[in-house]
């Protein structure tokens, strides 16, 4: 009877092995797909991470979920570095170790609150640094999917619910979570933008190491006249739109908005002796000023801080907690350069301040054939329905 019982369950740890990893790839699909409604599907992570057999098991879902979440990026390092897959399949499952470690070092055979604290802590350590840098695809992002207009209490909300997946009362969780998604999914609205604000999306494409030249700069300069001449008064280009900041490109700005009553949020790098800031400028006819340095530069491809310990210079600068808002036009503004769209930290760190505009811009000629910008579009949407604040976007591909 013994041997029969323990049979059985290892048939039953061995299929849960196969399909809880399954289910984790499904969930990581469909709710990182760039739809912002289905955002609620990564709910179930910590169900199956929670249900999984065995330590080993944990890791298999945490790195079915993460993998498949962030699938984008095989194709877009291989854009980026221009070759094989070899580089882009490293670069992808190094960038989920982090996420596999943490869940699997943290999960318990045993069940209770125990588990929900340790996913918990699991969810906290990938939401800030140094584990949070690579926090893509966190469960919580589906708050404002949720609970739109909820603010603070609404991620609370959310937290709650993501901690009861983990519990034997994963059934009321679900019916609840349920109920509150398809309510929000019928009614689904995002906050409307600041009157005479606007964002430009641009197609110039672009390649590595290489910034706007002066004819895509007199471009730019067109779409902007354009934009003022219907109206608007402050228009959002994308990163790194206005190329490497210098005297002179300042100096044809300057003559190019001479006589323009438009005030413009354009992305920009400034180098420096240690390497570059990656930055949005406030430019008018009057002149330009740093508006904001971005927080978290892309890792390996922008920000590299092995460099520095090498002795060497070339990178981007990383400012983690600094400048989370900006006075911009009269309205407290919470800029998030490209990368930091995938992130938990820096929203969050912005939204204490209480934004009235969320300026969400990226430089995407690289993600040719992916979903990454759009799955950044999906979490700036879901975070701003959180907070009723609305997201002005604006990306160059």
């Amino acid at each position: 009877m013994a041997a029969l019982f323990l049979s059985s369950r290892l048939r039953g740890d061995g299929a849960r092995l196969i399909f809880l990893p399954i289910l984790a790839v499904v969930s990581g699909i469909l709710a990182w797909s760039s739809e912002p409604r289905l955002l609620p599907v990564a709910f179930l992570f910590p169900a199956l991470w929670a249900f999984a057999p065995s330590r080993f098991g944990a890791a298999l879902v945490s790195a079915g979920y993460f993998l498949a979440a962030s699938r984008g990026l095989l194709q877009g390092v291989a854009n980026y570095y221009g070759g094989g897959f070899a580089a882009a399949i490293g670069l992808w499952f190094g960038a989920a170790s982090a996420f596999v470690f943490v869940h699997g070092a943290l999960w318990t055979v045993r069940p209770g609150g125990g588990k929900a604290l340790r996913y918990a802590l699991a969810a906290v350590l990938m939401a800030v640094p140094p584990f949070g840098i690579v926090g893509w695809a966190h469960p919580i992002t589906a708050a404002g999917a949720v609970f739109p207009g909820g603010g603070w209490w609404g991620l609370l909300a959310a937290a709650i619910g993501l901690l009861a997946m983990t519990t034997k009362r994963w059934p009321i969780a679900i019916l609840t979570l349920g109920g509150f998604w398809i309510w929000s999914a019928a009614t689904w609205t995002v906050p409307m933008l600041p009157e005479g604000w606007i964002g430009v999306e641009t197609r110039f494409g672009g390649s590595t190491g290489e910034y706007a030249g002066y004819r895509q700069q007199l471009e730019t300069i067109d779409l902007v006249r354009a934009a003022a001449d219907g109206g608007a008064k402050v228009v959002v280009l994308p990163e790194g739109a206005a190329g490497a900041w210098t005297p002179t490109v300042e100096r044809m700005w300057h003559k190019a908005l001479s006589n323009v009553e438009v005030s413009v949020i354009a992305g920009a790098i400034i180098v420096t002796e240690a390497g570059y800031d990656n930055v949005l400028l406030d430019i008018t006819e009057l002149g330009a000023s740093v508006l904001y340095r971005q927080r978290v530069p892309v890792p390996v491809s922008m920000w590299q801080p092995w460099q520095r310990h090498a002795g060497e210079s070339g990178g981007a600068r990383a400012y983690f907690f600094s400048n989370p808002v900006v006075d911009f036009g009269g309205l407290r503004a919470a800029p998030l350069i490209c990368y930091e769209q995938l992130l938990i930290w820096p929203i969050l760190q912005s939204a204490l301040f209480s934004p009235d505009v969320i300026v969400a811009v990226g430089n995407g000629w690289w993600t040719a054939n992916t979903n990454i910008v759009a799955i950044q579009t999906e979490a700036v949407e879901a975070w701003a329905r959180l907070f009723s604040v609305p997201p002005l976007e604006s990306f160059n591909t």
